[in-house]
């Protein structure tokens, strides 16, 4: 039993090396990350399993622990223990690291060493030493980079397009924790996403997503505004869709929760100092319909069908995301600009009133501190060989990708160069990406939001009108 050792039987993870034999380790998991599974070379058409965690036994060493094997013993394995608990290892293989190309994927940590688990000559066990715990749970609370080694939200922001696809550490308070979205992926994998504000300082609002079972667990333990994180490694992209910078959680990440640092307490006191102000927003308000990401849309669907699915739904159709192999058969670009584009709030990206200019949504933001802008807001006709779907949504982001031209180079344009414009786009067979909901006072009834409209591949597009790919309701 794990409870029945003491200290002295474990080797500190710092004083690892390959010519130990049979070694005893202790730590506590400060990373892990999901099952996955790949290709057997060596028997072709079955799949070996892996998943890797980082453990911890002091303030300066940790170390990358990586298991493979059959399914059953890597799922059974993963699943008994979390983020947070001790655990002891049994007689683990440890190997030499090939630093440079296993700290691309995997956290960065202090040892020359990795930890590898066999099924036939390692065990691992969730610890209750209890006389080892208290001091291995306070590691929780240390960053394992610099704890001065982060940008601001602030700093990604005003860096914006210059940080993309970079990795980098951020600390940040917890604004809102948004619900787990599962989803299934265009090769049948189960897949998920949620998406969790952080605020600081700096700046307001600054989403970070989590893709992973174990991050999304982590994250759903957190208390809005009155958690803070140092999150080392996570990747930092400009969302062309939201126009915003955004971090997201990787297989290097390392996120540290509530951590026991100078700059930490600092941002303490600013949350505390906030919520007793009333500085800060409700957290739900945060949180707005999520962007979707377009891999987990794979049902394929004709107007015909959609139209009939909203007669079935007697105005009360639940909102549906789709494709649809089909062509933008009206795109009135080089009429009046008025009809083209419109003004949003630069705050929560909404259509202004245009008489006034100003956003009825943001009631919680001074007028000061609101601004608008100019973006696309065009009503199109989308059509395929069953019908057409009228005054469809092109706006903002992805108008710009499908028009291929931001707001200040469309107003450069001359009357027929947007009508060359035009003319490049309309009656081309396209895969479009869309959103519909019921809209009783809509004048089809349906409203209809494009996601995304790219010209599709051929191949592609010829088996859905074979009706190979589609999705019959």
């Amino acid at each position: 039993m794990a409870h029945s050792r003491s200290a002295r039987d474990f080797v500190a993870l710092s004083d690892l090396h390959p010519n130990l034999a049979r070694p005893n380790v202790i730590g506590v998991v400060i990373g892990k990350t999901d099952v996955r599974s790949f290709p057997d070379r060596k028997n072709i058409g079955m799949e070996r399993y892996t998943f890797n965690f980082t453990i911890r036994d002091s303030p300066t060493y940790f170390i990358n622990v990586q298991s493979w094997g059959r399914e059953e013993y890597i799922r059974s394995l993963s699943e008994s223990f979390r983020v947070g608990d001790c655990v002891t290892i049994e007689n683990p293989l440890i190997q030499s690291k090939e630093a440079e190309r296993e700290e691309k994927f995997n956290p960065v940590t202090p040892s020359g060493y990795k930890l590898l688990l066999s099924e036939n000559h390692s065990v691992v066990k969730t610890s209750s030493c209890y006389d080892t715990d208290t001091r291995l749970l306070a590691l929780l609370h240390l960053p394992v980079k610099d704890p001065q080694d982060y940008y601001s939200l602030g700093d990604i922001v005003a860096n914006g397009q210059s940080l993309n696809g970079r990795v980098l550490n951020v600390l940040a308070a917890v604004m809102a924790v948004g619900e787990p979205k599962y989803f299934m992926t265009s090769d049948k994998r189960k897949g998920q996403r949620c998406e969790v504000k952080l605020y600081d300082e700096t700046e307001r609002s600054f989403p970070i997503v989590c893709w992973d079972n174990e991050s999304i667990q982590l994250a759903q333990s957190w208390i809005p505004q009155e958690t803070v994180i140092f999150a080392s490694d996570v990747r930092i992209n400009f969302d062309k869709f939201r126009n915003c910078m955004t971090a997201t959680v990787i297989s290097k990440t390392i996120i540290t929760t509530n951590p026991e640092t100078a700059e930490a307490n600092v941002l303490f006191s600013f949350i505390k100092e906030s919520a007793q102000a009333g500085a800060l927003p409700s957290p739900m308000k945060e949180l707005p319909n999520e962007t979707i990401n377009l891999e987990a849309v794979v049902d394929v669907y004709t107007v015909e069908q959609l139209k009939e699915k909203a007669l079935q739904s007697d105005g009360k159709l639940e909102p549906l995301h789709g494709i649809i192999y089909g062509y933008i058969s009206t795109l009135d670009i080089d009429e009046s600009v008025s009809r083209v584009l419109r003004n949003r709030c630069s705050v929560c990206r909404f259509i202004v009133n245009e008489v006034s200019n100003t956003c009825t949504f943001c009631t919680d933001v001074s007028p000061q501190a609101k601004s608008t802008f100019a973006s696309f807001d065009i009503l199109v006709d989308v059509t395929d060989h069953t019908g057409t779907l009228r005054s469809c949504y092109l706006a903002d982001c992805v108008a710009e990708d499908t028009l291929g031209c931001t707001v200040p180079e469309f107003l450069m344009l001359e009357e027929d160069q947007k009508t060359a414009l035009k003319w490049q786009l309309l009656l081309e067979r396209s895969k479009i990406y869309f959103k519909v909901t019921s809209s009783p006072n809509w004048r089809t009834g349906l409203k209809v939001n494009l996601l995304s409209c790219k010209l599709a591949d051929p191949v592609e597009a010829s088996q859905s009108l074979l009706g190979r790919d589609w999705n019959y309701l």
